[in-house]
């Protein structure tokens, strides 16, 4: 399986989120973007070491990479490797004693600790594929409605799936990571009970 290096390209909240925070991923080679919503304390943690702001006592992630160096191991990857009911799953890959193991881990951990030992994020095909949103104009969708033809035709009506990605579009242009991923998780679930793909 070929995995999708990522980098972080932000974290966003918005006054609705209740405290959490999303951490959004983007492909290195491509123009996917992958929010995931993590919580206000992993979001501290992943911030602080983004903006290389040292805290005065070790924070939980800090701990972890003085272990990893402590025992010896190395840490070569962290990869979000499932989605399942809406939660994501990640796993860390290291060295230890010359045999490669991982952990399983929560993305939001995974991706703390992978800042503060420089080490690559990766999120199976499978996974960007289901939740991943394209920043681009995607085939089909129209760019500038106010240069439209003399003849105007009403627009049918439209269903709910074509509204919530209508919604979905209008999100992502506003760069609303957090309610793109809410919407994208609807939409998911949406398709699933009408049994399409």
């Amino acid at each position: 399986m070929e995995l999708i290096q990522v980098d972080i390209v932000g974290l966003s909240t918005s006054p609705t989120s209740g405290g959490a925070y999303a951490l959004v991923l983007g492909e290195i080679q491509g123009n996917r973007r992958l929010p995931i919503i993590i919580g206000a304390f992993e979001a501290q943690a992943i911030a602080l070491e983004l903006e290389k702001i040292q805290p005065p006592r070790p924070m939980t992630h800090d701990l972890l990479r003085d272990l990893f160096e402590a025992v010896g191991a190395e840490v070569l990857s962290v990869v979000i490797d499932e989605l399942r009911d809406g939660t994501f799953y990640a796993k860390i890959r290291f060295v230890h004693n010359g045999r490669e193991r991982q952990l399983d881990a929560r993305p939001s951990d995974a991706v703390a600790l992978a800042v503060r030992v420089d080490a690559p994020i990766f999120v199976a095909p499978a996974v960007m594929e289901e939740a991943g949103i394209p920043t681009e104009e995607g085939a089909g969708l129209s760019v500038g409605s106010e240069a439209r033809p003399e003849e105007e035709e009403p627009e049918p009506p439209m269903s709910r799936l074509e509204r919530l990605q209508r919604m979905l579009e209008k999100a992502i242009e506003e760069e609303d990571y957090e309610r793109a991923a809410q919407l994208r998780d609807e939409i998911a679930r949406l398709k699933k009970e009408q049994g399409q793909n």
